[in-house]
């Protein structure tokens, strides 16, 4: 089948690209932000677009909870409600369905969820029951729901809806947990064929845990159905080494010329790993998140790439989060300065430092681009994960 994606060049398995959508091109590889409520949270949409971002990630579970697609398409869509025009992909709801048994990933990998915030009801073959996070009323979520909202929102890109599978199951529950997800698969690719907008492209989601033989066989499960890209997600295990492990699994069966998205990484030498193994877009709330309580993203490998705003030994400091960076946040301000507004709550310091975080991931993404196109892609990742 034809695809929406064009690579341009290649340096060993990383790829430099173009994805072609309704509402504009895609340079890959590319970071893209979370607008899960329709917002990229403290910042303008045309701060976005000005920092160089491409596209956005809709969130389908959110925005079907609150405030409704129907709403929404009554308002003209999600770009017009957003004042969004470029590019926009909105993710299945699976990974929220995770999210209301068993936490965050990282959560449900050190066993921290508290049970009795478990707000699934049941997962079934024709779907997933659950308690709104808003009222407590009983929802339900299948793959023609999560179609038809992310056809109400006219995203650019749907995703497929699947099942997030956790880390702490048995294997039979994880097969049976992707079997369901490849059935899921074949309703959503029938109905948003049939009902969904002739422009919206389709990605599946390659699921199968932390098992190779698993990973393997999803992989070519939903590179043989009629999808436009491919998405991994689902647990991918307890450390680095093993999550490099199994995306690699994932990656050997996909088509060269299909998008491949990983869903959720966002930590710098993550990416950097993913791109040299041939990932083109990454989505994830890292960077957005942690400016939101106060941490800064810095090239300084030895302190994971993030910076504390909010210790007091950042009180009297005169200097920016970063040299040489072109945010406003380092332009004009000092670490002193943040350490301050981060401190008294006020909602400046968080914008300040989202607009640096989000430079900081355009600027990681940009090198890995031009040192792709000019075969540098080693010697680049190299000196990311040196410092």
């Amino acid at each position: 089948m034809s695809t929406p994606f064009q690579i341009d060049a290649r340096d060993g398995s990383a790829r430099a690209g173009v994805l072609r959508t309704a509402h504009g091109e895609v340079h890959t590889p590319a970071f893209v932000p979370l607008a899960s409520t329709a917002t990229v949270k403290t910042l303008h949409a045309s701060e976005v677009s000005a920092l160089g971002y491409e596209m956005v990630l809709g969130n389908t579970f959110h925005l079907f909870i609150q405030p409704g697609a129907e709403h929404i398409a009554e308002m003209g869509g999600l770009h017009e409600f957003m004042g969004w025009p470029r590019p926009i992909i909105t993710d299945s709801g699976g990974y929220q369905v995770f999210s209301m048994g068993h936490g965050s990933v990282a959560a449900e990998i050190k066993r921290r969820r508290d049970p009795g915030k478990n707000m699934i009801i049941s997962i079934e073959e024709e779907g997933v029951r659950f308690s709104s996070y808003l009222d407590g009323s009983e929802r339900f979520m299948g793959p023609e729901t999560s179609m038809e909202v992310q056809a109400k929102l006219d995203s650019d890109v749907a995703l497929a809806f699947d099942e997030c599978t956790p880390f702490h199951v048995e294997r039979d529950y994880t097969r049976a947990s992707m079997e369901r997800t490849h059935r899921w698969l074949d309703r959503c690719i029938a109905w948003q064929r049939e009902h969904g907008p002739d422009r919206q492209l389709l990605f599946g989601i390659v699921q199968g845990g932390v098992y190779e033989d698993l990973r393997a066989e999803s992989a070519a499960y939903v590179s043989g159905a009629d999808v436009d890209g491919v998405a991994i997600g689902g647990s991918l295990g307890k450390e680095k080494v093993e999550m490099r492990q199994v995306v690699e699994w994932s990656l050997a069966p996909l088509p060269e010329e299909r998008p491949r998205h990983l869903l959720g990484i966002g930590d710098v030498d993550d990416i950097v790993h993913a791109v040299a193994g041939g990932i083109d877009i990454f989505d994830c709330a890292t960077p957005t998140r942690l400016a939101r309580h106060g941490t800064a993203l810095v090239p300084e490998p030895a302190r994971r790439w993030r910076l504390d705003l909010t210790k007091s030994e950042h009180r009297t400091s005169r200097e920016p989060i970063a040299e040489g960076c072109p945010c406003p946040a380092c332009r004009e301000h000092t670490r002193g300065y943040l350490n301050y507004l981060i401190r008294a709550g006020e909602l400046t310091g968080k914008r300040l430092i989202t607009l640096h975080n989000l430079t900081f991931m355009g600027e990681l993404m940009q090198g890995a681009r031009a040192a792709i196109a000019e075969g540098r892609y080693a010697a680049y990742a190299d000196a990311v994960l040196a410092g």
